[in-house]
């Protein structure tokens, strides 16, 4: 006999106009009002006589906080709409029918208008907290591979190293912290380097502007081995530390450095990497080419490779021209490969895996949200939580993907959250802090 409590006996309705199914987004939806993200939209993106041209600030929002709660395309903003999630995000929520116009209403002027929205927020945040103020700050610069399948997007050509067919963004992002400082769309095609120089030209402005007044510094792989990007970093008083390619006049440069100037490092094979320095002249066709350290790293290739029948050593360097000892710097160099958690974060924390129209300029915009979105999960725990780096969908399963119920007594709302909650502590500290930022418009 089955019993009665037999999930097949449970009914089910959906009719209450007071549930929300992302009540943690009240967090991000704060920090956001705070900062006036909505404003800032309104004041800065004009899309002059375009279908999409009104209420942009709300249609920014409804597309920001979609990707917080894990919408990756833009049929699923619709899930916002549902039982009482709007009095929640403090902004009218727009359906999806109304997204799609509103990103195919951009031109690449318009992408470079929420360029600006991105770059004052991220000056007001750094003010109300998240900054580096006075302290060195390290941007790290890289592009990454958002690949498409379909066959009729605007630029989403295939890419020439990788041969994957899709598109070839720019991205700065702050070390230590994984804010993205700043983003760019290119063509499937582009070269790594490609628009770098300008690029990071103005990355530093931003950051400059943004309030960060210490020492910069911008580390960079082989893709940015470029003249025209060591000379921004000179000319705007930046260090540089950037991955060489290893041409032949660099291998026997390596080659010659004696055996004793090695020194030992930690590494899981005993004695499987050193570490040495010496000086390299780089890009000397130009006129300003100068002397600057190189500094190499040589590693054991792993037993039974087949990397190991035909070399001893693996070399990676880079030239430098930063002041320090040669371990510190050679360890700092490495950690630029943390840049990779926050593209993995930015494409599936939030929504950079899928680029959903076939227009490059709506694209373009899609790639600036998704970049604002990330931002606002990563202040979120660094202002709210007082935490560093936590992870979007960690914020998302912990706090924003909260299930509550709205109520109202007495002419005002009431939120009700699970009890037992594990991190309902966290969640309120986060709320208090976060109000207690001044409004911003």
């Amino acid at each position: 006999m089955r019993s009665s409590h037999s999930l097949d006996r449970l009914d089910t309705a959906f009719d209450d106009d007071r549930l929300v199914a992302d009540a943690g987004l009240l967090l991000p939806a704060t920090l956001a009002q705070h900062l006036g993200v909505k404003e800032l939209a309104d004041a800065h993106l004009d899309l002059g006589r375009a279908a999409g041209r009104a209420n942009v600030g709300d249609k920014l929002l409804t597309l920001v906080m979609s990707a917080l709660a894990g919408g990756d395309c833009i049929d699923d903003a619709d899930a916002l709409r549902a039982g009482g999630t709007e009095r929640v995000l403090g902004h009218a929520v727009k359906a999806a029918s109304t997204l799609g116009t509103f990103l195919r209403s951009f031109r690449w002027g318009h992408v470079r208008q929420l360029d600006a929205v991105s770059r004052e927020l991220l000056a007001r945040a750094w003010a109300a907290g998240a900054g580096p103020g006075s302290e060195p700050f390290t941007i790290d610069l890289d592009s990454t591979i958002c690949e498409t399948y379909g066959l009729k997007k605007q630029g989403a050509l295939h890419h020439g190293y990788t041969g994957v067919r899709g598109y070839h963004p720019l991205l700065a992002v702050a070390a230590g912290t994984g804010d993205i400082l700043m983003a760019r769309l290119r063509e499937g095609r582009a070269n790594t380097v490609r628009g770098a120089a300008h690029f990071l030209c103005e990355t530093i402005g931003r950051v400059r502007a943004a309030g960060a007044t210490g020492q910069l510094t911008m580390r960079a792989d082989s893709g940015f081995y470029a003249h025209e990007v060591v000379a921004v970093c000179r000319r705007m008083d930046v260090r540089f530390s950037i991955t060489i390619r290893q041409h032949r006049s660099v291998r026997r440069l390596i080659e010659a450095i004696p055996e004793a100037n090695w020194t030992p490092i930690p590494y899981w094979i005993p004695g499987g990497a050193d570490v040495a320095e010496t000086t390299y002249t780089p890009f000397k066709g130009e006129q300003d080419a100068r002397p600057v350290r190189l500094i190499v790293r040589r590693v054991k290739p792993t037993p039974g490779s087949q990397l190991a029948l035909f070399a001893l050593y693996d070399f990676h360097a880079f030239i430098t021209d930063r002041v320090g000892a040669t371990l510190e710097l050679e360890a700092d160099h490495r950690r630029h490969a943390e840049i990779e958690n926050a593209i993995r974060d930015l494409k599936y924390g939030v929504g950079l895996n899928h680029l959903p129209s076939g227009r490059f300029a709506a694209n373009g915009a899609w790639l600036a949200v998704q970049v604002i979105a990330h931002n606002l999960a990563r202040w979120t725990a660094r202002i709210g939580l007082g935490e560093g780096i936590v992870t979007t969908k960690t914020l998302r399963r912990r706090l924003f993907g909260l299930p509550g119920r709205l109520t109202r007594s007495a002419r005002r709302w009431r939120l009700h959250l699970p009890a037992r909650w594990p991190w309902a502590l966290e969640f309120r500290r986060a709320l208090a802090r976060l109000r207690a930022l001044p409004l911003l418009a």
